[in-house]
């Protein structure tokens, strides 16, 4: 296949392009999930060497991203923006293969532009672009594994005979990302599972290949088990701890549940974000007949058979993570958006004649969706509301910090961390913390009970607060029940409940945080211990 440049040429560009649309986020402390596990996952490889955490909970996560990560910051030193800037590079090794991609299922150097372009500027993925989860490593080496997977040719497979391809770069690459991030399997075995139902279709003499390709699509299990027998030999959990296992698999098997879910994923792929602008322009595209040249030539298409495997993807992912992972974040389903968007230029570029005007406009979609935020709850993640969420966090610090050092605090979750840790970026020395699941009325009723335990509150907003509506987009009893949807006090209430002064608060139309502080005669005690030894 003719590419306009080598892929080592182009790589430099796609990550320039990176660097300077993100170069206002590369100095952010760590956020959420990155402040939960992974970053502290991989500080406890960096300076023990253990791939087992130390210093959290282990969730069984494989320890690639860890042992990357190190490995930086041995070379560059520990800080923030060392850790943006790696992850940058495996970002821009994702949109490599989108290029890659769309070059091998098309053709069309246009379409593999614009493919690339909205892949980058797609919120979901320009957010996850420097956040230290283990998805975008996932993401990336499961692009990477389809570029060697799918078939690259119209007509390659139609006649049932399939050619011959060298399969054990895909294989390699989806060892990569089951390393990464062990939910990546959904992909490989779904591929595999997709070629042994084709073989049932095919003539008996020529099942064989179908076998072949399935075989090499599950190699991957290997490595996944092999890191699975060395977490059970070094911590005689399998799947993690039994929270986390509970919390992501077991509880998540009812019915009702995994309709829900499956509603929320579907969503989530074809409408979350302004998604639905290129979808419905796919759809309404695909009302035309396809554009001829002059020698009645039609353009270039993905092939039927790259496409139902595009599809059953697509299928098989919505369908696993109903019923994988407690939190409906949409990080998980980050490799499937490429594909997305490959379909929809590619049907643009086949049967609209001004076609760029269609990725034009898909394209700005995205970017008002990076900025201006949909009217429904979404974790902040999944556009830029994550910098601002951490800008908020910082500056609430910052007046704790100024005001009352030294005190202990209530708080929820990811605030617990951000004071405690100080290799988080938030605070030089650590506080001591009274942990609250969140500020809700139960929540805050039980840190009343114990009013000795803290000297100030820091509270903030826990979910999105989106425009309310006279009417639900879901069923509030459902997202209660089963997606942990839940109503904050605010700070006034909170304060008036624990019998403490507002002494700070910061408001606007997406978070607010608040410094509440307690005056008792109980707190008037020394920290440091009586001299006995005289």
């Amino acid at each position: 296949m003719d590419e306009p440049l080598p892929l080592w040429m182009i790589f430099p560009v796609i990550f320039a392009a990176l660097y300077l649309t993100h170069w206002s986020l590369l100095r952010l402390p760590y956020f959420w999930d990155e402040a939960g596990y992974y970053i502290p996952a991989a500080w406890d490889f960096f300076r023990t060497g253990s791939l087992i955490p130390l210093t959290t909970i282990s969730n069984a996560h494989p320890p690639l991203p860890s042992i990357y990560l190190a490995l930086w910051w041995k070379v560059c030193g520990f800080h923030p923006e060392v850790t943006r800037e790696a992850i940058l590079i495996v970002a821009s090794m994702g949109l490599l293969a989108v290029w890659r991609l769309a070059m091998k299922l098309n053709g069309s150097p246009q379409v593999a532009f614009w493919t690339l372009v909205l892949t980058g500027l797609y919120p979901i993925w320009f957010a996850q672009s420097t956040l230290a989860h283990a998805d975008i490593f996932a993401a990336a080496a499961t692009l990477w594994g389809l570029v060697y997977a799918l078939p690259d040719r119209p007509g390659a497979m139609s006649d049932g005979k399939p050619g011959k391809r060298p399969l054990w770069p895909a294989a390699v690459w989806f060892s990569v990302a089951v390393l990464a991030k062990e939910t990546a399997i959904i992909t490989p075995v779904a591929l595999a599972a997709f070629e042994l139902g084709a073989a049932l279709r095919k003539p008996v003499a020529i099942r064989r290949e179908s076998y072949r390709q399935a075989a090499w699509y599950c190699l991957c299990l290997l490595p996944l088990a092999g890191w699975y027998a060395y977490h059970y030999s070094r911590t005689r959990f399998l799947f993690g701890n039994p929270e986390f296992l509970r919390y992501n698999a077991t509880s998540t098997l009812e019915p009702l549940r995994i309709a829900a879910a499956f509603a929320h994923r579907l969503m989530h792929l074809f409408l979350h974000m302004n998604m639905f602008v290129p979808v419905l322009c796919t759809a309404a595209a695909m009302l035309l007949d396809p554009v001829q040249n002059e020698a009645g030539r039609m353009r270039t298409r993905i092939s039927f058979p790259a496409q139902s495997r595009i599809y059953a993807l697509l299928l098989m992912n919505a369908l696993a993570f109903s019923v994988l992972g407690g939190a409906l974040l949409t990080r998980y389903l980050l490799p499937m958006y490429p594909l997305i968007l490959l379909v929809a230029v590619s049907t643009f570029h086949r049967r609209v004649r001004y076609w760029p005007l269609m990725t034009a406009f898909s394209a700005a979609a995205f970017l008002v969706a990076l900025f201006i935020n949909p009217p429904y709850g979404f974790a902040p993640e999944d556009n830029l509301t994550y910098a601002h969420v951490i800008r908020l966090h910082q500056q609430a610090i910052r007046q704790l910090v100024a005001r009352y050092p030294g005190s202990t605090v209530l708080t929820a979750w990811p605030m617990t961390d951000e004071l405690t840790k100080p290799e988080l970026g938030y605070v030089r020395t650590p506080f001591e913390v009274a942990r609250l699941e969140d500020f809700t009325a139960p929540q805050i009723a039980k840190a009343g009970e114990d009013p000795s335990g803290y000297s100030t509150a820091l509270v903030f907003s826990t979910k999105e607060e989106p425009v309310a509506f006279p009417f639900h987009l879901d069923s509030p009893k459902v997202e209660s029940e089963y997606f942990g949807l839940h109503q904050d006090l605010s700070a006034p209430a909170i304060a008036r409940q624990l019998r403490g002064d507002l002494v700070w608060e910061h408001t606007d139309e997406l978070e607010w945080a608040a410094l509440i502080r307690f005056h008792r005669s109980v707190e008037a005690q020394l920290r440091t211990q009586p001299d006995t030894s005289r």
